[in-house]
């Protein structure tokens, strides 16, 4: 009777409770530590390969740089967004246009840090040893990179430019006045969707899983696309009526506010990789009988 119990699936509240103790154990929030630190080296980086890639199809890199600028300030808080612009426009004014291809590709390589960061904490929270080779690790981290750089272009010029899509289309193909009004409206969820993608694409391929165990739409990529928003928001609306960070940092404040925004995105990146691990049974079961082998261990 107690091994048919134990082959009953966890209820919800069950798999609530391993998550929450997984977290601990996985030490979720020293592990997001550490990708703050990755995100910070890699943010102008990865800020530079898309304001030159976008900028070099729609020919207007700068009008790009501050669209780009007005729609971060919507989930960063204020005084990083400053603190962004202004080291963007220092690093723009001081390359010259000789400097840009090989600019882009030290400006990808360094991004791709940031993903290499990514990977060996997602490998811990699936409970996967890396069997992949320094340069498999790289090539992946670098090719991840490039199509989180497309995604979120795609869904930046849907963001943008989705008026003039939607009248492009229209116009093409004849659509009424209902499509215009219906695409003002889908693009955010399609948008939403790009974003979606991205998190999905880190989850299956950032750590060392097999085959069996990708998916193409995870559980933890929805949670943390939310929790990651809810967090962002959350946190710009405690910066605006409890901000503290610039008396009590003074000039490095933005920097302190633009570490601890990147922070709680990494805690919502290995949270959504916990859910995901929760809800793959062969994940589950690798973590209970490393937990049983654990316990065996300190009891003898």
């Amino acid at each position: 009777m107690e091994d048919n119990e134990n082959h009953q699936p966890p209820s919800l509240i069950e798999r609530i409770k391993h998550i929450i103790w997984r977290i601990n154990d996985d030490d979720i929030f020293g592990r997001a530590a550490q990708l703050s630190y990755y995100f910070l080296l890699a943010l102008f980086p990865l800020l530079l390969v898309l304001i030159n890639l976008l900028g070099y199809f729609a020919q207007e890199g700068t009008g790009f740089r501050n669209q780009l600028i007005t729609y971060l300030a919507a989930v960063i808080p204020s005084s990083a967004v400053s603190l962004i612009k202004t080291t963007l426009d220092e690093i723009s004014n001081s390359s010259g246009s000789g400097k840009v291809s090989l600019g882009l590709l030290a400006a990808l390589w360094a991004a791709s840090n940031g993903m290499g960061a990514i990977s060996q904490t997602l490998n811990t929270v699936y409970n996967v040893k890396e069997t992949r080779s320094w340069w498999e690790v790289r090539l992946v981290s670098v090719v991840l990179t490039v199509a989180l750089a497309v995604l979120i272009i795609a869904a930046l010029a849907i963001v943008l430019y989705g008026g003039t899509i939607g009248d492009a289309l229209a116009a093409r193909f004849g659509f009424t006045d209902f499509f215009t009004t219906a695409w003002s409206i889908l693009q955010w969820p399609i948008a939403l969707g790009f974003v979606l993608g991205t998190f999905n694409l880190i989850y299956n391929f950032a750590p060392n899983l097999s085959r069996s165990q990708r998916r193409w739409f995870t559980l933890g990529a929805v949670v943390a696309v939310a929790l990651w928003l809810l967090i962002s928001f959350g946190f710009r609306l405690y910066l605006h009526y409890f901000d503290s960070y610039s008396v009590t940092y003074g000039s490095l404040g933005a920097l302190i506010v633009l570490m601890l925004w990147f922070y709680l995105t990494g805690v919502a990146i290995l949270i959504g990789g916990e859910v995901n691990c929760e809800a793959d049974e062969r994940c589950r079961r690798d973590i209970e009988e490393r937990t049983r082998a654990e316990n065996k261990a300190s009891a003898s």
